[in-house]
């Protein structure tokens, strides 16, 4: 949409937006097909590629979009795999399982919101991760867990492996699409602006009337819920459940590397970030303690001399945005200002 007044236009969509947009849901399409004519491998990869999205979108939300750093958004991811296990043993289809799992953790998030979302900067991130260490060891108290020995999702044993593989697919694939959709759509609205205003300056936020808590809140929970959906994902593909491994800090690091690299605060960068992050994986996930190291300087680089990230370095220098979650002010003549959000 365009406005323009007095030859100043205010811009949202543009042409090449609207040819991204489409593109993306071109790509969803055939992505849909993909059991059909790939490998188990390259399924399972896949899988794994739209789990990293997931992730990464979620996290660049809580911080980049709503400035709220966390290291303990493993808590959530590990709950999701924990909830996913316990309802599949009360008799709940495993797959429905996932998603029952991941609501029940989003409604866990609004109680714990009313405390963690008073502490700021550098306490709310160590809060985050002492909840995530505490989240741990009450799950360990549970008997089905077996403590550190853990357990299995045996439920989807029922399922032969070419259907197990391939609906597991088909679920990460609409969950990271309908994630992804829910989380572009809240940017764009009045929600997602008082978000970004609490972001830059949270006091004039609140002074304009922006209600700072609830908004916080709103963003809280979806990034659990969607962390969640990821946890019981990942568990459906790996089938085992060891607590040490799911609330592992690991995987917050994994996703702010993800953000980093792609671009803080940029709706593509998340989704840039998680593709480098699965595709150096891909080739260099093997190299073990080396491949940790790497990504550890990488992300170090990255934070000195790029710390706009990929996409944001490609947005600065050619003044361009896929998916738009802002507006951009046209005046007359060449001189235009770019994106602001």
């Amino acid at each position: 949409m365009t406005f323009v007044s007095n030859g100043i236009s205010i811009e949202r969509w543009t042409k090449s937006s609207r040819v991204a947009l489409g593109s993306m849901a071109a790509v969803l399409i055939l992505l849909i097909f993909a059991p059909a004519v790939l490998g188990a491998g390259a399924i399972d990869r896949m899988t794994a590629l739209f789990i990293y999205v997931i992730l990464a979108a979620m996290w660049n939300a809580l911080a980049g979009f709503g400035g709220l750093v966390s290291v303990g958004q493993q808590v959530f991811f590990g709950l999701g795999a924990y909830f996913t296990i316990r309802l599949a043993d009360a008799g709940l289809d495993p797959f429905v399982s996932i998603f029952a799992a991941a609501i029940v953790t989003g409604a866990l998030s609004i109680p714990l919101s009313l405390f963690m979302l008073r502490l700021k900067g550098g306490e709310f991130a160590i809060g985050m991760w002492v909840v995530a260490e505490l989240a741990h060891l009450l799950v360990n108290l549970d008997r089905l867990i077996q403590g550190e020995t853990g357990t299995s999702l045996i439920s989807l044993n029922v399922y032969d492996s070419g259907t197990r593989r391939a609906t597991i697919y088909w679920l990460a694939l609409a969950s990271m699409a309908a994630l992804l959709g829910a989380l572009f759509m809240l940017m764009r609205s009045r929600a997602g602006a008082a978000m970004q205003a609490i972001r830059d300056n949270e006091e004039a936020a609140t002074s304009v009337g922006v209600r700072v808590i609830a908004t916080k809140r709103l963003l809280f929970v979806l990034a659990a819920f969607g962390i969640a959906i990821a946890g019981g994902l990942w568990l459906a593909t790996a089938t085992t459940f060891q607590p040490k491994t799911y609330f592992s800090v690991q995987w917050t690091a994994y996703m702010i590397f993800m953000v980093l690299v792609g671009g803080i605060g940029k709706f593509e960068g998340a989704i840039l970030g998680a593709i480098l992050f699965f595709v150096i994986e891909t080739f260099f996930g093997a190299a073990g303690v080396w491949y940790l190291i790497g990504l550890g300087a990488t992300a170090l680089i990255f934070s000195l001399y790029l710390p706009r990230g990929l996409w944001g370095e490609i947005e600065r220098r050619f003044d361009f945005q896929l998916l738009p979650v802002g507006y951009r002010l046209k005046l007359p003549g060449p001189t235009k200002i770019k994106w602001k959000e």
